[in-house]
């Protein structure tokens, strides 16, 4: 099988090579797992240059995100079968870059016939988070209003849809005409290009004054300290990130006197306490899925000889949605 491997830190274009190598030894609480897509993520460009906070030894496979169909299951494994199609989240340093990947059943989920490969494989990190710090940590309830940064983002598009089927009125922002016209499509109710209007008195004018009840911000920096001044009294700010490359310090002193939350947002660590509701969550997004309520947004299906032109094209932050990769595999249909 083929499977990209980081001998050296730097560029994915420097650090990325593929190698042929024997298809994994299956151990008997493991899935094999012939790829029918991947996802590309940031972080994985930040692992090609060790600026990740894991740090595997070299040489690595990267890729956190796959689907595809089970070859075979290990011999302590009752719940799979042979054949059945999956989403699955590989760990380093074993990722999901490759043609065939061997997991823990407890890293593999079972998906409906009518979703593809390549919206599942974009499906795991995004709407978990999204549905996470809406439902769980935001507690976010029927006719409130939702601001979320970076609209057209991998997380921040999975946030609009869901935000939309709990019924929140929901602003979105984003920095270019083709990014603002993905949000409305995704169901944001008003689009905001914050690199041409103040979002923060937007969100106060429409909403009267009050703000939002809710403020979804990947971005942090001066994103995070621009949304202060439009959250509503009692509405809750939730830190899903640092997209914009600087952590803030809050100043307590305001969140006191606006009587707002500052919420954290880290699913990795919730879904390692708490697996089972991550299965139910699960269920629950297959569910709204095959409703119709949420739809995954790819920006472009590379091949698996160009997954260097996609995080290039991911890192240069021209993309929206999710990047993803199909892996052509002889004899597979």
């Amino acid at each position: 099988m083929k499977s990209y491997f980081v001998t050296q830190l730097g560029e994915p274009k420097d650090a990325l090579v593929v190698k042929e190598s024997a298809q994994p030894n299956l151990q008997n609480d493991q899935i094999l797992i012939r790829v029918e897509a991947f996802a590309l993520n940031f972080f994985d460009i930040l692992q090609c240059q060790g600026k990740y906070q894991e740090k595997p030894e070299l040489p690595f496979t990267p890729g956190a995100e796959v689907a595809g169909v089970i070859e075979e299951v290990g011999s302590a494994i009752s719940s799979y079968d042979v054949g059945q199609r999956v989403l699955a989240t590989p760990l380093l340093p074993n990722g999901g870059y490759s043609e065939y990947v061997a997991i823990h059943e407890s890293n593999v989920f079972p998906i409906p016939d009518e979703l593809s490969y390549s919206k599942a494989a974009s499906m795991f990190i995004t709407y978990h988070t999204a549905y996470y710090a809406l439902k769980e940590r935001a507690q976010l309830r029927r006719g409130e209003s939702v601001l979320v940064h970076a609209g057209s983002g991998g997380v921040g598009s999975a946030a609009i849809q869901l935000a939309k089927t709990m019924g929140a009125t929901v602003f979105a922002t984003a920095g270019s005409e083709e990014k603002l016209g993905v949000c409305k499509e995704l169901g944001a109710d008003h689009v905001i290009n914050y690199r041409e209007e103040s979002f923060e008195k937007v969100v106060k004018e429409l909403t009267g004054h009050k703000g939002a009840d809710v403020i979804f911000d990947p971005v942090g920096g001066d994103v995070f300290h621009r949304s202060r001044k439009c959250i509503n009294f009692s509405g809750r700010i939730l830190l899903i990130g640092f997209a914009g490359g600087d952590m803030q310090d809050a100043p307590m002193n305001h969140a006191l006197i606006k009587n707002y939350s500052l919420v954290g947002v880290h699913f990795g660590y919730f879904r390692q306490l708490f697996p089972e509701k991550v299965k139910e969550a699960h269920e629950e997004l297959m569910v709204l899925y095959q409703q119709g309520s949420i739809n995954p947004l790819i920006y472009q299906t590379y091949s698996f000889n160009q997954v260097v032109e996609g995080l290039e094209d991911l890192a240069s932050r021209r993309t929206y949605g999710k990047v993803v990769v199909q892996p052509i595999i002889e004899g597979s249909d």
